[in-house]
């Protein structure tokens, strides 16, 4: 089974997002924040990491930053967010964001790219 590390702070997106992921049988992990997440980050490994941009304390970008520069994490991030300004979308791919998905949502759509960023992570992995 795959552990993914879900960063959320909206309680409703939260709950959509990890029914949809248990359902195809995904261990799910949430941080209600970028705080939180860096102390799971840090404590547990992670298949794939989806983060929001808007979130207390520390907010997505840093979040990705801090993930790639202090932990080297070289685990697959999917972007889920409302933010469509296309350079921020843009700076998120330059720091190491490997997909972003607009919010709302379709939940297929969303299986079908977590589903995606697994596979290429064990395909880079062997």
């Amino acid at each position: 089974m795959y552990s993914i590390l879900l960063v959320e702070d909206d309680e409703f997106v939260c709950k959509a997002i990890e029914i949809i992921l248990r359902k195809q049988d995904y261990i799910i992990s949430i941080a209600k924040n970028g705080q939180d997440a860096m102390q799971y980050l840090q404590k547990s490994k992670f298949d794939l990491v989806i983060t929001d941009l808007m979130l207390p304390y520390a907010n997505g970008m840093e979040l990705v930053s801090k993930m790639r520069n202090e932990l080297h994490l070289d685990v697959p991030i999917l972007v889920l967010s409302a933010v469509t300004h296309e350079k921020t979308i843009t700076e998120g791919f330059d720091i190491g964001v490997d997909d972003y998905l607009k919010k709302p949502f379709n939940p297929s759509e969303l299986a079908s790219r977590v589903k995606r960023l697994i596979q290429q992570k064990e395909k880079n992995t062997i």
